[in-house]
Order: structure tokens, then C-alpha cells, then sequence
């Protein structure tokens, strides 16, 4: 028993029948754990310990597997809104047991592995990148570089279509949070020199407009005492000829006009300029 809910964990909790007869787990174990409520089978040839990830177990269930917007979350990347699944349906499978979700038959970049639930990182990327608006997909690239799931150079080597090879020429490692890939998108066609993740007096700051406009954006993350040390470094900031904007998620996705009207005053009056 011990060996097969190691060999289920090693395989995040959920793990074809076949695979772990391969492994040397015997059929009378996987009917004892399953007797023993210790597992549970979501579907023939599948078995799935309690407290697997339950978006793993309806993928098994419904013989699909996970990618676009569905795998970039559950691989903790940047995600903005994920209202349905996005499921890869195999090339022999003729009928999908998920009516709300958005189903991709597209040809993988990367082949899947028999049993496999979640898509290869470089599958997924491919298709954000057709399915989803250049924003969101660029936020997601750029997430995934960020986080070390992928290579920029690997993903280049791919045959890739016109709507991927253009985000894989453009994205940039820099970016951790979506709001960030997005905001540089939005504010690249102004004739000003814009600089990520630049360090002054000490921390980093998001963007550095010229010489000293600086835009910081807060995230989910911005509480309690992290908060009142951004405080603090914008105090710090100003006193050092700075002009420091602060601008939340909200106000990038639903104020945007605000924000960029707020942004191209601020260069008028020549606040991104040192004096």
C-alpha cells in the first residue's frame, strides 16, 4: 500500500492504472485503497488519491487534457480571467465529454505523452497565443519566461504560425505579474524611454519613464507592511527629484484612458525630465 500511494503522489496524485502496474504495483493494492477510501477512480484505468487536484481529476474523468489558459494557471502562471476550461482533445478522439469548456484540436508543438493531463509548457504558449487577446497572451509568455517553465530561445526553434512566432520574438523575462507585460505593451508607442525593473535607492521599481517619472503598479500583494515600505522608498523618491505614480490592477484593465491621460500629462509638464 505504502508503495502505490508513493508511486500516485509521484505522479501529482493521480495516475493511470497502467502506469503503476508498470511500476510493480499490484491490482489487488489498488483495489484495497480504493476499499480503504485511501483512492478513488475517476474513471477506467485511473486512479486519483482524495485530495488530488480536482481540475486533474475531471480532465482524467473526461479523457481530456488541460492547456491554454486552464494549464497556464494550474502551473502558477499569470492568469487574468479563466471563465471556462481550455482543453486539448487527443487526435483519435471523436467525442469530448465537456460541454462548457473551449476544446483546442490543434496540431502540438511538443507530442503528448499516453496519460498525460496537462500540456507541455510549449503547447500551451502555442495556443494562448491563438486563443487569447496579444495583451493576455504576451502577460502570460512573459510570465512563464519569468518563472523559468520555458526557454525563449527553445520556443524559437519551434515551426512556429505568424500569431506565436510574434509573441516569441517580442517577449521579454522581466515581468512577474501580468499587470506589468500589460502596461509596457500599452505605453511602447510613446517617444519616451521606458526602463523595467530599474533599482534606485536601493529597491526596485517597476518602470522608469525617462529620468525621473517612475510608475509603480500595486498588485494583490500590496498590504500591510510591504505596503507601508513602498510608502516609504515614494517619500524617498521625491525628496531625490523623482515624480512617482502609483496605479493598481484595476486601473490598468478598467481605467485605463485615466491612467494614460494621467501618464502623458505628467511628460508634458516635463516631470520625467531631470532638473
Amino acid at each position: 500500500m505504502r508503495r502505490l500511494l508513493a508511486e500516485v503522489r509521484r505522479r501529482h496524485g493521480i495516475a493511470r492504472v497502467a502506469d503503476l502496474r508498470d511500476a510493480g504495483v499490484g491490482r489487488r493494492a489498488m483495489d484495497d485503497a480504493v476499499a480503504m477510501r485511501l483512492a478513488i477512480r475517476p474513471r477506467r484505468g485511473w486512479l486519483a488519491l482524495p485530495q488530488c487536484d480536482p481540475v486533474l481529476v475531471a480532465a482524467a474523468r473526461d479523457g481530456v487534457i488541460l492547456t491554454c489558459l486552464s494549464a497556464a494557471r494550474l502551473q502558477g502562471l499569470w492568469t487574468r480571467d479563466v471563465s471556462a476550461d481550455h482543453v486539448a482533445a487527443p487526435s483519435h478522439a471523436g467525442h469530448v465529454r465537456r460541454e462548457a469548456a473551449r476544446i483546442h484540436w490543434c496540431q502540438p508543438l511538443v507530442p503528448r505523452a499516453p496519460g498525460s493531463l496537462v500540456d507541455p509548457i510549449e503547447n500551451v504558449l502555442a495556443i494562448v497565443a491563438e486563443c487569447q487577446p496579444f495583451e493576455e497572451a504576451r502577460a502570460i509568455w512573459e510570465s512563464a519566461l519569468h518563472h523559468r517553465k520555458v526557454e525563449i530561445g527553445a520556443m524559437r526553434a519551434f515551426p512556429l504560425k505568424p500569431a506565436v512566432r510574434r509573441l516569441a520574438d517580442l517577449v521579454t523575462p522581466f515581468a512577474d505579474e501580468g499587470t506589468e507585460s500589460t502596461f509596457l505593451q500599452r505605453i511602447s508607442w510613446m517617444p519616451i524611454r521606458i526602463v523595467p525593473q530599474v533599482v534606485l535607492l536601493g529597491r526596485r521599481v517597476d518602470f522608469l519613464l525617462g529620468e525621473r517619472l517612475i510608475v509603480q503598479i500595486d498588485g494583490g500583494h500590496h498590504v500591510g507592511r510591504k505596503r507601508a515600505d513602498d510608502i516609504a522608498h515614494d517619500a524617498q523618491l521625491r525628496l531625490h527629484g523623482y515624480h512617482v505614480i502609483r496605479i493598481s490592477y484595476g486601473q490598468i484593465f478598467d481605467e485605463w484612458p485615466m491612467v494614460q491621460d494621467l501618464i502623458l500629462r505628467s511628460i508634458a509638464q516635463g516631470l520625467h525630465l531631470a532638473r
